[in-house]
């Protein structure tokens, strides 16, 4: 137990709590991932818990990574097999127990990238505006829905029969059905499935029940209503279960975290104990009490406050720039004056509240030749050539897959276009089985061309092949045959020996070999991993599981992104009014306390230095405005700051007019009211110039000059401009009546 020493008070005190419920309120780098960790050392070194009775669950890889590292450094033995993410454990119990629900246990799961495929073609079938209503405003419509527990069959009733419900709720039937017969299920799926499997089994809830004595949670401020299901049907049973969460770092309800959970935990589970984790070991006093100012402004939290024993450190430094270009400049000067021999450019972060804001920042930091790193770009898995080899190993594991199947069976090509695959998938769906099984039947490959029938045979046998042995198998082994055999490496090396896109080629090649580091990687860890669990670690992947603390550049992510990470010094740009807080925040009081909590993850970031940067003017959604300085700006106390002033508003600006609380009454940074405001004018232009222009009136043009009208039809206006005639469209021609 000497480890325990090592731990203050409050820590030591929740680690060695381990009968009835616990709720410990963590403040940002108060420790909360090494109480977590000794507490499950003590349970099993000092109170004689078996491993095999504890869960532990988080919300990404490199999570769960560090806690299990950081067990078996302390335990040395007997390591708990379940510290997973929360879709990791579901996906695991899911496995053993699909078929009642009627799965395969070789079930797929998709992807975000899968997702978009698979209803993009549900919106060519149903023949759907794809460019009014993309593939992600309907995935967004069936994620809320999965996580309300909506199904498909009770979507009408809920949400009417208008045009937009009435097509949202097709696309919703055909994804929920395409998913069934492909034996897939997406991320929401692996969730929702594992409560309604704990509701359908009983047997199967109480074998659970009896095995997970001891729970924890971890940022259990971020759990949604289905999360919240599955871990409070899991702990019923025996009431011991530990949450850690801090409330104010509740930055997700967007998508779907309910702050309830942690906020009401006292009323869902009797005879709680709290205790708070208030001592902060990451940042200087000065950050913190930035912090403490900003946040304590919400109502909806629980009362606490960080300190640290470390000196008070340097101010923080605040700059109104002229806009955003001096804005980037600024803070790429300030990275190169406090770069040093000790210090390294990954010791800097830029943190941003929209992706949008990244571009001036790269341009600044490349002028100045300072490496830098966008976390949240395309990820590595994403690329194309990875996309596909993956989607070959899919099919292998799953030949029920069609979305792997159709992104790959003209990949190398093989003589099937796209009007050949949609009678084949029409021809799949009249028969009731999967496009893989239309094509293992020879009287339908022989329809095609001798060249193209060999070529499917091809590349059935090899599927299959590789189906029968996949479990006899090292995946390493498994991806090299696959390379060679489905003839996608020859392809390459071909375009690259003739010259045909040389470079890509070659990047794809190499992109291919280092996904092979990526399976030795994984086998050298587990020596007998199958290739589904690889394949589930792989598609499980979260986008801060990219975050390399190895790579010398600076980071760039947003403020969403850089939960749970940490930085010796943090640039916060953007510090206005519609930006952050954004303008959306204004709209209902929840809203700018979510965005008030964001700013303080933000905060919370840095260690050492702390910058925050606004712009007086910046243009954004196309169109340039002068900006007010972020209300979080005006809640800061300002003896904490150095640099230049923040503007306080007057009592007698209040009678002006010009500024509603927080936002200008324009909010000219709302981008679909611009859209809106800009058709009007459009509309207006139109019906002014038609009705107003006739021949010989005439006109000035800010390019062209003055000229007169020639003729005009009610669209087009020609218009002589000294010598030249120009044809104009109203409406969208800046033509001015003289």
């Amino acid at each position: 137990m000497d480890y325990l020493s090592k731990l203050n008070r409050e820590q030591k005190e929740a680690a060695m709590y381990t009968e009835g419920p616990l709720l410990i309120l963590a403040g940002a780098g108060s420790g909360k991932t090494s109480t977590m960790t000794h507490r499950i050392a003590y349970m099993i070194d000092e109170k004689g818990v078996d491993p095999y009775n504890i869960l532990a669950v988080t919300f990404t890889n490199k999570a769960a990574r560090e806690m299990r590292d950081r067990v078996e450094a302390l335990v040395g033995h007997g390591l708990p097999s379940w510290i997973l993410t929360f879709h990791s454990a579901c996906l695991r119990i899911l496995r053993a127990h699909a078929e009642v629900l009627g799965y395969g246990r070789d079930f797929t799961v998709y992807d975000p990238t899968d997702q978009k495929t698979l209803v993009k073609n549900i919106i060519k079938e149903l023949g759907i505006d794809g460019k009014r209503f993309t593939p992600s405003y309907f995935l967004g419509i069936i994620s809320k829905c999965k996580e309300q527990r909506i199904t498909w069959q009770e979507y009408p009733r809920v949400y009417g029969d208008d045009i937009k419900a009435e097509m949202a709720g097709k696309v919703y039937a055909a994804y929920e059905k395409t998913l069934k017969k492909n034996n897939a299920m997406d991320f929401d799926d692996l969730l929702l499935n594992a409560v309604r499997l704990f509701e359908q089994d009983e047997a199967v809830l109480l074998e659970y029940q009896n095995r997970f004595r001891y729970i924890m949670v971890d940022e259990y401020q971020d759990t949604n209503r289905i999360q919240y299901l599955f871990i409070k049907m899991l702990a019923e049973a025996h009431n011991n279960i530990c949450v850690v969460g801090d409330d104010d770092q509740c930055i997700y309800q967007w998508r779907g975290a309910d702050i309830r959970n942690i906020l009401e935990f006292e009323k869902d589970f009797k005879g709680v104990k709290t205790i708070k984790l208030e001592q902060n070991y990451r940042s200087t006093s000065t950050i913190l009490d930035a912090a403490h100012s900003v946040i304590s402004n919400n109502r909806g939290r629980k009362a606490k406050k960080l300190w640290t024993d470390k000196e008070p450190g340097n101010k923080i430094i605040y700059y109104r720039a002229d806009d955003e270009r001096d804005e980037a400049y600024f803070v790429a000067g300030e990275i190169n004056r406090m770069k040093s021999s000790d210090r390294k450019y990954s010791d800097f972060a830029i943190l941003y509240r929209t992706n949008s804001q990244s571009r001036t920042f790269e341009e600044a930091l490349s002028r100045r030749d300072i490496p830098y790193r966008v976390l949240g770009g395309l990820r590595y898995y994403d690329r194309k050539e990875i996309k596909d080899i993956m989607c070959y190993l899919r099919l292998i594991q799953n030949k029920s897959d069609d979305l792997a199947l159709a992104r790959i069976i003209n990949e190398p090509k093989r003589g099937i276009g796209g009007k050949t695959l949609d009678k084949l998938r029409s021809l799949a769906s009249v028969r009731g089985e999967s496009l893989f099984d239309t094509l293992t039947d020879r009287e339908v490959t022989s329809s095609f061309s001798s060249k193209v029938s060999a070529n499917i045979e091809s590349f059935v046998d090899m599927v299959e092949s590789y189906s029968a042995e996949k479990d006899n198998m090292k995946i390493s082994d498994l991806y090299d045959g696959v390379l060679v055999k489905s003839g996608y490496l020859r392809a390459l090396e071909e375009q690259s020996a003739a010259g045909q896109a040389m470079l890509e080629a070659e990047s794809r090649m190499e992109n291919l070999m280092e996904f092979k580091s990526v399976i030795y990687d994984y086998e050298e860890e587990d020596p007998n991993i199958s290739l589904s669990e690889f394949m589930e670690r792989i598609a499980l992947l979260a986008e801060v599981d990219n975050h390399d603390a190895g790579e010398n550049a600076v980071v760039m992510m947003t403020m969403h992104s850089a939960k749970g990470l940490e930085f010796p010094f943090v640039f916060m740009p953007g510090m206005e009014d519609g930006l952050f807080p954004g303008w959306r925040a204004f709209d209902r009081p929840e809203g700018l306390e979510e965005e008030r909590r964001l700013c303080y993850v933000g905060i919370t970031r840095a260690k050492e230095r702390l910058w925050l940067t606004s712009a007086q003017q910046r243009t954004i959604y196309g169109k340039t405005d002068y900006t007010r300085e972020s209300q979080f700006l005006r809640e800061l106390d300002k003896k904490l700051l150095e640099g230049d002033a923040i503007y306080e508003k007057k009592k007698t600006d209040a009678g002006r007019g010009a500024f509603t609380d927080g936002i200008t009454k324009s909010k000219s940074l709302k981008p679909f009211d611009q859209l809106k405001y800009a058709r009007q004018q459009t509309k207006k232009n139109v019906e002014a110039l038609s009705s107003d222009l006739a021949p010989g009136d005439a006109v000035s043009h800010p390019k062209f000059g003055e000229g007169q009208v020639i003729s005009c039809d009610g669209k087009i206006v020609a218009v002589k401009f000294g010598d030249e005639t120009k044809k104009l469209a109203l409406g969208f021609a800046p033509l001015k009546k003289l």
